[in-house]
């Protein structure tokens, strides 16, 4: 998860227990706007057999559905559901596994989202990334006619009012990036960018990730452009730290400043 940073350094952030394993989140973000309820990723699921799950141990009380019901939700209530990209831990719970063994869209009444050239590069992946890549996440979609393209471009692209896409492709190829317009903040779902308040430091880039060179052009770009607006980063994989703001230190280095939950920033 830190990739060169030595364990030494890293295990302050975020200590592994007696099997190098860290803990991590997977928040999912429920945004409404207009008559939409989109949800905006999906988290690991449960479809997977247990010879699966056990290489990773998911663990603790939360769940997406329960925690739609939470917010007085039911999956039918779901107009959108975006997926930033196709890795397990982001789409997972996208399809689920009907009593009979079909696989059907969790959401029913659910358009669903990506882009072309990342759903063509899940389809055929690379050795590297074929792990992450399980068609039964997503080729269901595709089969029930409910998956749907946005268009690829550079720079920052309009989705709906006040939701911008940012493409990327140092994590994996043209992954999303959500950014939402509230009041006169800007916030930025930071996908695999930033999967942590851990990783806002330069050096810190996941092994994961296809190209980490990128990876490190693009946080740059990210932190350039949101240093000049009123913003706040949600981080999608933080085990603690729900969301945060960024600034300079003394030093000049841009660092994590306040943090804590979304609503305490808006």
């Amino acid at each position: 998860m830190f990739g060169i940073v030595p364990k030494r350094l890293w295990q302050k952030l975020n200590p592994a227990d007696e099997n190098n394993l860290c803990t991590w989140a997977m928040r999912c973000l429920l945004v409404e706007t207009g008559d939409r309820v989109i949800l905006f990723d999906t988290g690991i699921g449960d479809k997977q057999d247990e010879k699966f799950r056990s290489h990773f141990e998911p663990h603790g009380e939360a769940s997406l559905i329960n925690s739609l019901k939470e917010k007085a939700y039911s999956p039918s209530d779901i107009t959108d559901v975006f997926l930033t990209h196709l890795h397990f831990d982001h789409v997972g719970g996208a399809v689920s596994r009907s009593a009979n063994g079909d696989l059907l869209p969790t959401f029913p009444n659910a358009r669903y989202w990506t882009n072309q050239v990342h759903y063509d590069w899940a389809l055929k992946p690379n050795s590297r990334e074929k792990a992450s890549f399980l068609k039964e996440n997503f080729v269901p979609l595709m089969d029930h006619g409910v998956l749907n393209f946005i268009p690829v471009s550079e720079g920052i692209q309009s989705w709906l009012p006040g939701i911008d896409i940012r493409f990327l492709y140092g994590h994996t190829e043209a992954m999303m990036m959500p950014i939402f317009q509230v009041g006169n903040k800007k916030v930025v779902y930071a996908v695999d960018l930033l999967p942590s308040s851990f990783h806002v430091g330069m050096p810190y880039v996941m092994s994961y990730d296809l190209r980490p060179l990128l990876t490190l052009e693009e946080k740059a770009q990210l932190y350039q452009d949101l240093l000049e607006q009123d913003h706040v980063l949600l981080f999608e994989h933080d085990p603690i730290s729900e969301a945060g703001v960024l600034v300079k230190n003394e030093r000049g280095r841009v660092v994590l400043g306040d943090r804590g939950s979304l609503q305490a920033f808006l």
